[in-house]
């Protein structure tokens, strides 16, 4: 409440803080120097955040960066004179689409250029707050839409538009025709797997929460992506959040929980919204709260704000975050279907897997399985980025071939240049060179290749790019990622990253590649949690496939 109305929290504040919560002070700075978004320290009126994620550092962030630093006269980290700006790098804003981008406070501004940076500074130097940036993400053909359906299509605001489109009949459907039983079974028998990257069964999930005896049960929407490259989830949030809220009550219904969260990271101001009116919307008309629909069953739902913490996408984290402590991971087992928020039985599931709920249980398993492959069925939402064409985002069944989703959907490589490489997944997820390509978009298929889909990234890197550059912004964001509870992630992203930085600068030496590659396997064999295990897959897949973009830097 007090980061609402400053842009950073008093010692006198924090002293009011741990007297008014019965909490050691120490406990309550911990966790505010935990998050980006906090600060113990004052800052200007207007904090700017440059994106310095892969996308954006591909379409020129530093150049933008280094811009302001000489407009404003001040490096990063620092205040103006006037107190009137601070400037800030940050991780993924989820605009990356929109490449370069900014966000100033709360307000995101895309497609970057000096011209438009000068409009946007001189605004707020005469007292005018520009309003963020409507960035409607262009949605490419991939064929027939069922998560994605409404985007663009209804107003997300409308509760009226949503029913018009068939929404809420799956609630009706569960409480007037179905056992919790029932539900739990049809989403089994969908083969539904989890799209934020893990790809655990979603029925299974509910299955065991629905098993676990204590009371009370909670089921909490992850909708921290951050992965840079992804914004799928987003486009879910701002675009069909009624869809969202739906989903979760059915999953309440199903497992017996009277009580939901969703998290939502604070980058997403426009989200956090529009799910909120969403929420209210929801109560007004008897579709949350007490004896929904005039049954027995009663649910409800809290919006939880992140505040700067890639690491709080992972589920204990996320967990951690929401009962008011820093997102550090907690160690499985126990998993939260039977010990979860507050020590409860806890279904976690990542928005889009969610979004798929109310369709499958309209339409049936059968229906379902009729989408995508065997043991992939449905959809899954690809955000495709990078020198490609036609950038944006295409739902499209899981199976499809990624030389198709390339050269078809995302239209090639921009100025009729070659592919050099595909990072699929995001920077913790598989490399792939030009010769891979032809392969289908299916986790099993992908896992016997040794690859991962992860969130569905696609970032494409022509000829001309440099590898290790591009690596080198990958792991710089897990460096500033790692919350630092165990030492390989915490002392290992920050070697990696300097080794890098020296590699790129033309001081490397050949000892360098040893000294990346055995960080890089300690890290994935000793790290706690999958941020660790998974920050070095980057680097060590391309000093694999692309040996000598790491050997001509080095020797010239």
């Amino acid at each position: 409440d007090i980061h609402q109305k400053q842009t950073y929290i008093s010692t006198e504040q924090l002293q009011e803080i741990a007297q008014n919560l019965k909490l050691p002070l120490s406990k309550v700075y911990s966790a505010i120097t935990f998050y980006t978004l906090f600060s113990p320290k004052p800052k200007g009126n207007y904090i700017i955040r440059v994106c310095t994620s892969t996308p954006c550092h591909m379409k020129g962030s530093q150049d933008l960066l280094d811009y302001l630093k000489q407009k404003l006269k001040i490096n990063d980290g620092e205040t103006t004179t006037d107190n009137l700006f601070t400037l800030e790098t940050t991780s993924c804003l989820g605009l990356c689409a929109f490449a370069p981008a900014m966000m100033i406070n709360n307000k995101i501004y895309g497609n970057l250029t000096k011209e438009k940076i000068d409009q946007i500074i001189n605004d707020y130097q005469k007292g005018k707050e520009k309003e963020s940036d409507y960035l409607k993400v262009n949605i490419l053909d991939g064929g027939e839409k069922i998560i994605l359906k409404n985007y663009g299509i209804i107003d997300p605001e409308s509760i009226e538009e949503y029913k018009m489109k068939g929404g809420y009949d799956a609630l009706s459907k569960v409480i007037t025709k179905m056992t919790p039983e029932k539900v739990i079974e049809e989403v089994k028998n969908s083969k539904l797997l989890g799209r934020g990257g893990a790809a655990f069964p979603t029925g299974l999930k509910w299955e065991f929460t629905f098993c676990a005896q204590e009371k009370p049960k909670y089921i909490i929407c992850n909708a921290d992506e951050g992965e840079p490259g992804t914004f799928k989830d987003r486009l879910l949030l701002e675009g069909d959040p009624f869809r969202i809220i739906e989903a979760m009550t059915v999953a309440g219904y199903a497992v017996g929980a009277e009580y939901g969260y969703i998290y939502i990271r604070g980058e997403y101001e426009i989200s956090i919204r529009r799910i909120e009116t969403a929420i209210n919307k929801a109560r007004e008309n008897n579709l949350l709260g007490k004896n929904i629909l005039g049954s027995n069953f009663s649910f409800d739902i809290k919006v939880r704000e992140g505040a700067g913490a890639y690491i709080c996408g992972d589920e204990t984290a996320l967990m951690e975050s929401i009962e008011g402590k820093r997102g550090i991971p907690r160690l499985k087992p126990p998993y939260p279907p039977t010990s979860g928020l507050c020590g409860k039985p806890t279904v976690i599931n990542n928005v889009e897997t969610l979004a798929n709920i109310p369709d499958i249980i309209l339409n049936g398993a059968d229906w379902y399985n009729k989408i995508g492959l065997a043991e992939s069925t449905g959809t899954k939402i690809f955000t495709i980025l990078g020198d490609i064409k036609n950038l944006g985002a295409a739902e499209i069944p899981l199976g499809t071939n990624l030389k198709e989703v390339i050269y078809e959907i995302g239209g090639g490589i921009v100025g009729g240049k070659k592919l050099k490489m595909v990072q699929l997944g995001g920077p913790s997820g598989s490399t792939l060179t030009a010769n891979m390509i032809d392969i289908a978009l299916d986790y099993k298929i992908l896992a016997q290749a040794g690859l991962t889909l992860g969130s569905g990234v696609v970032l494409v890197f022509n000829e001309d790019r440099c590898i290790v550059d591009a690596v080198r912004s990958m792991i710089r964001f897990f460096q500033h990622e790692s919350c630092g509870k165990c030492t390989p992630c915490r002392e290992g992203t920050k070697y990696l990253y300097e080794i890098l930085d020296k590699i790129s600068l033309g001081k490397g030496k050949v000892d360098d590649l040893e000294t990346l590659k055995l960080l890089g396997e300690n890290m994935k064999d000793a790290s706690f949690c999958p941020l660790g295990q998974s920050a070095p897959n980057s680097l060590l897949n391309t000093m694999k496939l692309f040996p000598e973009e790491y050997t001509k830097l080095i020797k010239n």
